[in-house]
């Protein structure tokens, strides 16, 4: 299944040799081996041979559809030369090596033999020291590590563990010097096993336990404090397989023994292994238990061994478990999935050695040792970038994630990519098995490049991208169809490697189409299955739903080389929606609307060289980039795939879920506008056409297409759409141009002005931006051509309602209403309403051509009398036009209510002149009369009244006229105030009774004596303010006296000797002082500064009446 690693027979003791391997040891290039007769054997490993290393296994075990293995052969002469021996020492022990291990850092070697630990030197392997208090020792552990004391200065210290019955004893080296104390620990059991493991504290601290294995089970050991920790299985779990209860502890059993049938009293040993990410794995027998550093239970499935192992180990980064010598095999196993991924062949191997990390760097994931009686083999792991392309080769995808995840990052080149990568592929492959969901919801997680995605489709979908052929190139006869299936699975039997187990011999099968249905129909075991039936787990990989190429399943299910079709199609399009939506959220956070980089150049990664939406781009952008064939255009290559996304979306929208292709082209899009126009044209989706031609501001080309369905004039269409047909469509179009595009809207707003005007001038006076903004001069143009109606309309649109104030216009506006009344065509009804428009823009506007509108008024029409008045007072000449009101028009009522519009008015600009003046606000002045009544005369004489005009014209007619008595008295009892005396007792005959102007003298005394008591108010109420002022400048505020303290000029502050600055905490004496409004006294240097421990400055407090004297 997978070639981790290779092993090689290094050495084979010879035939007559009578000794037997008990133990080895492997530091640098230095091989030990403790044999049965006492003696110790030194080796020097050589390098290994490059043929060696290209070699393949010749131990692997094949598949039950291959041949049985082969037997291992005898070392060759090559491989004898792997190892060289140095030097043998007989005398090394009386009775058998059975463990050995060094402390570098102290030059020492340790050994176990006769029950005892013993150590040696490590040059000369003489014995230095025989440990008496280890009598009765089982086993013993070796470990060394940086140490950080309270100081954070770091030592090397090392420690010896050796179990001796009941206890554990442990030696320490710090700084390569043995320390007097032995640290003994009593245990409730023997002491079967012994493994120190390493975990990785907050802080880069490292936590050293030792794991002791006992028949009650195990316990975790800190060195340290000498606590310990027994280790129970998760209340939550039970293990039925085992016959162990939840919450029980792990490992456990009786004290008489466990009692196999036909076991008498064997024990299963415990075994304990330390692996990565603080994790520890304990074996009893068939049981497992994967804990922290701390001895917790971690929530992971038992390892699936169908027989107790002899030897479990830990060789970076799987997990090994040597069988028994019976079995001769060694499980290479992933310790994440527990997957069995190798399964070398080892007769009768009972030693397994995996040099420690603290040991040789050398050794760390490189190889491990196996031995038998007589044969040591060694391990050699493959390069991982070997094993991740056999695992992906083989379609186990899971598995070359799971181990990219346990390798360092320091290991692989782009660990991401590569984490990337495979997940890619395994969501091509489980497309091809029709698992399109999960497929895409993994290549939305892989953040895979929609291009890549895309590609899967067949060409309806992908266009020139797809990489599935038409149907047309993919038609063969069954003949061929069977033997390219039966050479597919001939290939890929020849390229996979799958484990087998001796209790199940390989069963050969008959060729041909009807065993591959038959196979085909075969039951896959789950998990839980293969662990009862003590059968090897297969890798849920291969798990399909679609049948790979070749390897017909049912007879219903579509073979993969087809592409796909019908409802199939539909299902796998609408999962690609929700890929591509979200690709399409992911383009729009870098690129504009308009087809710019929002960051223009983007920010690249230091350590790869790419922008943040590198996952977007294909890989192809960056092997051109790397091959020196093309600079990177980011902006380009983002443009391309945000085309690629919006237009595959409207594809799989048209084809799976058409209702939402509607409110794609209403959003801001990248679609091919060539792809889309067909689509929709052939799918007679005009209006969906005609929103998306607007947002991709193909205007002409929409227009056209409306212009010939209003008309009628389209072709190769049978029924025109009701929402099409007449002017209605192609002025709403219209209404949504921009004003930058008025040549296109007075080109084809044409047709509906002729068709139907009033309909079609919403697209100048509609309420919208777009008809505001229009160019008003080109407008009035095109209107003036067609309809003089329509440019009057428009007219009376922009200046009434817009309020434009260009005099142009409101010259032109009059123009026409003048052309209008004057047209002898102009029914009687139309000329009053006209006249009522005139007159009352003539009033209203301002900036229109004075001079020009008094020449084309007719002196001699009465209809145009009253507009002469109000363009002759516009120019200021207000004689002549109250002579129109009141010998023209003889209505003298318009003419005294023009005297008084022009009396307000020019008292309101007076006003507003004499604030600008003084610069006071006209509100906000007092209303005092400035000017004395006695001066009023003077004053209106100097400037002769608008009401004084008037009662000239009525007293003082020109030749020909009569004077008009009545109106003239009653204008002086109405507005006498308003005329000045001198004046109009002039225009007064000798002959007129005083009794007629008696209302006259009334209105004028009156408004004398207004005046006066106005100002003796004022007078009153100033005074007042006047004393409120002094008294808070004496006294001060209303507040101070109610608390009963003075205030203003009254106030009082004492200083004696023993008050002190509160900035400098001095005393005063007789130095100048500042006192603050809430009474805080300062020298006068000290004012402004920051008093200690105060948050602002003095004289920020609220008013207090403590100090006031």
């Amino acid at each position: 299944m997978l070639s981790a690693f290779r092993p090689q027979a290094i050495h084979e003791l010879k035939p007559k040799d009578k000794s037997r391997i008990e133990s080895l040891l492997a530091y640098g290039d230095r091989l030990l081996v403790g044999l049965s007769t006492g003696s110790l054997r030194i080796y020097r490993i050589n390098e290994s041979s490059p043929d060696a290393e290209t070699t393949e296994a010749p131990h692997v075990i094949q598949s039950p559809t291959r041949s049985p293995p082969q037997p291992p052969s005898s070392p060759n002469k090559s491989a004898a030369k792997a190892v060289e021996l140095l030097r043998e020492e007989e005398n090394f022990s009386r009775k058998p090596v059975q463990q050995l291990a060094i402390v570098k850092e102290a030059n020492l070697l340790v050994s176990l033999s006769d029950n005892y630990v013993s150590l040696h030197d490590l040059q000369t392997y003489q014995l230095s020291e025989r440990l008496e208090q280890t009598k009765g020792a089982s086993s013993f552990a070796v470990t060394s590590n940086v140490v950080k004391d309270a100081d954070t200065v770091p030592s090397l210290v090392s420690r010896l563990a050796v179990g001796v019955k009941r206890k554990v004893m442990i030696w320490t080296w710090r700084d390569m010097e043995l320390e007097e104390q032995v640290v003994e620990v009593n245990i409730e059991g023997t002491a079967k096993s012994l493994n120190w493991v390493h975990g990785q504290e907050e802080g880069n601290r490292t936590s050293v336990k030792l794991v002791v294995g006992m028949d009650p089970g195990f316990i975790f050991l800190d060195p340290e404090t000498q606590e310990q920790a027994s280790v129970s299985k998760p209340t939550s779990r039970q293990d039925t397989a085992s016959g162990e209860l939840a919450g029980v502890r792990f490992g456990a059993v009786s004290s008489s023994g466990m009692g196999y049938m036909g076991m008498a009293s064997w024990v299963p040993k415990p075994m304990a292994a330390a692996l990565s990410d603080n994790q520890v794995l304990l074996a009893k027998d068939v049981n497992t238990l994967f804990t922290d550093v701390d001895g917790k239970a971690l929530e992971k499935r038992q390892i699936p061994w169908a027989l107790a192992p002899e030897a479990v180990g830990y060789s970076y980064p799987y997990l090994l478990a040597l069988q028994t010598p019976e079995k001769g095999q060694l499980q290479i196993r992933n310790p994440d999935t527990s997957t069995l991924l190798q399964t070398l062949n080892v007769p009768a191997a009972n030693v397994l050695h995996v040099p420690q990390p603290n040991i040789s760097l050398a050794h760390a994931g490189k190889g491990f040792l196996v031995a038998s009686d007589r044969v040591i083999w060694r391990m050699n792991a493959l390069s991982y970038h070997s094993q991740l392309a056999e695992l992906v080769g083989k379609q186990r995808f899971d598995e070359a994630i799971s181990l990219l995840n346990l390798l360092e990052d320091t290991l692989i080149d782009d660990k991401t990519g590569r984490v990337r990568e495979v997940q890619m592929q395994k969501a091509t492959h489980m497309f091809a098995q029709q698992k399109y969901r999960p497929a895409l919801d993994l290549f939305v997680e892989a953040e895979a490049p929609p291009e890549r995605v895309v590609a899967l489709y067949p060409r309806s979908i992908a266009g020139d991208i797809s990489t599935v052929p038409d149907a047309s190139g993919t038609e063969q006869s069954e003949g061929e169809q069977v033997l390219d299936a039966e050479q597919a699975k001939q290939q890929e039997n020849s390229e996979t490697g799958l484990v087998a187990t001796k209790e199940l011999p390989a069963t050969p099968q008959k060729g041909g189409v009807l065993s591959k249905f038959q196979r085909s129909h075969t039951r896959r075991d789950s998990d839980a299955a293969s662990i009862k039936a003590g059968l090897p787990r297969t890798d849920t990989d291969d798990t399909n739903v679609r049948t790979p190429r070749g390897t017909p399943g049912r007879v219903e299910t579509r073979p993969t080389d087809r592409p796909l079709e019908g409802d199939d199609l539909k299902f796998a399009v609408r999962c690609l929606c929700s890929f591509l939506a979200q690709a399409r959220v992911q383009v729009q956070k870098f690129l504009n609307t308009d087809g710019t980089l929002k960051q223009d150049p983007p920010d690249l990664d230091a350590e790869t060289g790419k922008p943040a939406f590198a996952t977007l781009l294909p890989q192809r952008v960056f092997d051109e980039a790397r091959e020196g064939r093309k600079q990177v255009e980011w902006q380009t290559e983002l443009l391309e795939t945000a085309k690629l996304v919006d237009t595959t979306l409207f594809r799989a929208y048209m084809l799976a879920l058409p209702s939402l292709a509607g409110p794609l082209f209403r959003l801001d899009n990248f679609c091919d506008p060539e792809v889309v126009q067909t689509s929709l044209y052939e799918n007679d989706r005009y209006g969906d056409l005609v929103d998306f031609l607007h947002g991709k501001k193909l205007h002409r080309q929409a227009l056209e297409m409306i212009t010939k369905f209003g008309k009628g004039e389209a072709e190769h269409i049978s029924e025109i759409p009701e929402g099409m047909k007449g002017p209605s469509r192609t002025v709403a179009y219209l209404r949504q141009l921009p004003p930058e595009l008025i040549d296109i809207t007075l080109e084809y707003v044409q047709w509906p002005v002729e068709a139907a005007p009033e309909e079609a001038m919403d697209v100048f006076t509609a309420d919208s931006d777009n008809a505001e903004k229009l160019p008003r001069e080109r407008v009035l143009a095109f209107l003036a051509e067609k309809d003089s109606n329509l440019e009057l309309r428009y007219l009376e649109h922009i200046v009434k309602e817009l309020n434009d104030q260009t005099a142009d216009f409101h010259q032109r506006l009059i123009d026409l209403y003048l052309s209008r009344q004057k047209d002898p065509s102009t029914s009687q009804e139309d000329r009053a309403e006209l006249k009522t428009k005139l007159e009352g823009f003539l009033r209203k506007s301002k900036v229109y051509h004075k001079a020009r509108v008094l020449g084309q008024l007719p002196q001699d029409d009465p209809t145009f009398f009253e507009s002469r008045a109000i363009v002759l007072s516009a120019i200021g000449n207000h004689k002549q036009a109250l002579a129109i009101y009141v010998f023209q028009l003889e209505d003298y009522a318009k003419a005294e209510e023009y005297c008084n519009l022009t009396y307000l008015s020019e008292k309101s600009v007076q006003q507003q002149d004499e604030c600008l003046l003084d610069g006071s606000h006209h509100h906000e002045k007092p209303p005092v009369y400035h000017a004395p009544a006695s001066a009023a005369n003077d004053v209106s004489e100097a400037r002769p009244g608008i009401f004084a005009i008037l009662l000239g014209l009525y007293l003082r007619p020109p030749q020909g006229r009569e004077k008009h008595w009545p109106q003239a008295l009653d204008l002086l009892s109405r507005h006498g105030a308003r005329l000045p005396a001198s004046s109009t007792l002039d225009l007064m005959p000798d002959d007129l009774a005083v009794a007629e102007l008696q209302d006259y003298f009334r209105g004028r005394i009156r408004n004398a004596t207004s005046l006066l008591r106005t100002e003796q108010v004022i007078k009153s109420l100033e005074s007042v303010r006047s004393v409120n002022a002094e008294r808070m400048l004496l006294l001060g505020e209303d507040k101070l006296e109610e608390m009963g303290v003075k205030g203003g000029k009254n106030r009082r502050v004492r200083i004696t000797e023993e008050d002190l600055c509160r900035i400098c905490h001095k005393r005063f004496g007789a130095s100048a002082v500042r006192v603050y409004p809430d009474n805080t006294v300062v020298h006068y240097g000290c004012a402004g500064k920051r008093a200690a421990g105060e948050s602002g400055l003095l004289g920020a407090r609220k008013l207090s009446g403590k100090s006031w004297v």
